[in-house]
């Protein structure tokens, strides 16, 4: 059985049994992660009850660890009382509590907002301004800044006083008298340092950083070459307005992964295992639509080629064979291109020298799957043109089939779409139809020799 099974049930009968103290005292011992997972399997009565038995504070950690459940949380705040609720959530990290008021509807939103303490409330308002999917919309204000002009025993003192609420001190970040980032410094080099050094002596004045703006995808790539624990966020004059941290990059990498592989599908949004069929559905409709129709015209094109196949009829035992394995190649090659693009590896400069590689790589692969195609057709079939037109399909079906692949997501990356949107689903209908016109366009040719 899951151990978190285990637990829940273990926890619920001391709440169905009435024992709240002995409910807090065990429950509290757990790890953060372990307690949201125990609420986000309670029923919403025992989930009501725990909010009674447990702090702003406590609550909070609870909910920073459940902000992909968006209709749990919404239901539990619903629940609550709004004083409280509030509180919970101007308990939490900043960037946390951003992320839980994004996904609530604005009244709530501004509701939760007036009442919570003016001073706690302003850095989340100021915070759910930014556009979505940029360093300010991730960030977190809670970071630890020294001036450049205090001594360590200063910086020191400051730091035990703010730790506690800092989402990070491993990093001093360092500015100067109009709040202008200018350096930073380890929390290592800060303990080990004398208390009467300066601070803009200590400090190192290379430090990187990213812009407000900045797409959140160009800050994970940075945080991942560098490996960064956090990353300072500057606004357009350079002045220190918040930090992004390893956690959250963390979770913004598999929000795009989980993004990139659902529109690989040929899905808008990848949905739960838990969703209802109807919203299931509704998210892949619209691709299924549009790869139908795509669907219709590679029917219609063979439709032109009828009196082919009507004079030989075996033409179409190949169809299945030539348009697959084009689909197929054309997909592998839009994956690593795909990947590429979101990894940074492919730049301005290397896309010819790519789309050269990608050609010689589909020459390889139609050449060998051609010539064994070849064989194989002629000793099942005993007809060599018919095995030269099938393997010769093959040959430039995948040729063509790879560039695709390739070009494709390279063109909308240019024209600033999403390549992703160039889907598996989507690459292999229109290598489809490539195909087919090869396929048909050769076997016209070569119809007057097949025997």
């Amino acid at each position: 059985m899951d151990d978190h099974k285990v637990l829940t049930d273990g926890y619920g009968a001391l709440l169905a049994e009435g024992k709240y103290d002995k409910f807090r005292g065990q429950y509290l011992t757990l790890h953060p992660y372990d307690q949201s997972q125990i609420y986000m399997q309670l029923n919403r009565e025992e989930r009501t009850i725990v909010s009674y038995y447990l702090s702003p504070e406590e609550m909070a950690e609870i909910m920073g660890n459940l902000l992909d459940e968006t209709e749990l949380l919404e239901d539990a705040l619903s629940d609550m009382d709004p004083n409280y609720a509030a509180s919970v959530i101007a308990d939490m990290y900043t960037d946390d509590a951003v992320d839980l008021l994004e996904n609530l509807e604005k009244e709530q939103t501004i509701s939760y907002l007036m009442l919570m303490d003016k001073d706690r409330a302003e850095p989340i308002r100021h915070l759910l301004h930014y556009e979505d999917s940029t360093a300010g919309s991730i960030m977190t204000t809670e970071y630890i800044g020294v001036s450049e002009n205090q001594t360590v025993r200063d910086a020191m003192q400051m730091l035990r006083k703010e730790a506690l609420d800092a989402e990070l001190i491993y990093y001093i970040y360092v500015v100067d008298h109009q709040n202008k980032l200018t350096g930073v410094i380890s929390l290592r080099d800060l303990l080990v340092a004398a208390d009467d050094t300066w601070i803009f002596e200590l400090m190192n004045e290379q430090v990187h950083y990213a812009k407000v703006s900045d797409d959140q995808e160009t800050v994970a790539r940075m945080m991942r070459d560098y490996d960064f624990l956090a990353l300072p966020v500057v606004d357009f004059q350079l002045h220190m307005v918040g930090i992004i941290t390893v956690d959250d990059i963390m979770d913004v990498m598999d929000e795009i992964a989980s993004d990139d592989y659902s529109k690989l599908a040929g899905v808008s949004e990848m949905e739960k295992l838990d969703t209802n069929p109807l919203s299931s559905a509704r998210k892949r409709l619209p691709w299924l639509i549009i790869l139908l129709f795509l669907g219709l015209i590679t029917a219609n094109l063979i439709s032109h080629f009828e009196s082919a196949l009507s004079q030989k009829a075996i033409l179409a035992v190949f169809i299945p064979l030539i348009a697959g394995m084009a689909g197929n190649t054309g997909t592998q090659s839009l994956a690593v291109i795909v990947r590429g693009i979101a990894t940074g590896e492919i730049a301005e400069e290397n896309k010819w020298l790519l789309l050269l590689r990608e050609a010689g790589t589909g020459l390889i692969t139609g050449v060998t799957c051609g010539i064994l195609v070849t064989i194989l057709v002629f000793a099942w079939q005993d007809d060599l043109f018919l095995a030269i037109l099938v393997g010769n399909s093959i040959l430039v079906s995948l040729m063509v089939a790879t560039l695709a692949g390739s070009l494709v997501p390279l063109v909308m990356n240019k024209l600033k779409i999403d390549p992703a949107v160039a889907s598996g689903p989507f690459i292999t209908t229109i290598n489809d139809l490539i195909s087919i016109v090869i396929y048909f366009g050769m076997a016209t040719i070569f119809m007057s020799r097949l025997g």
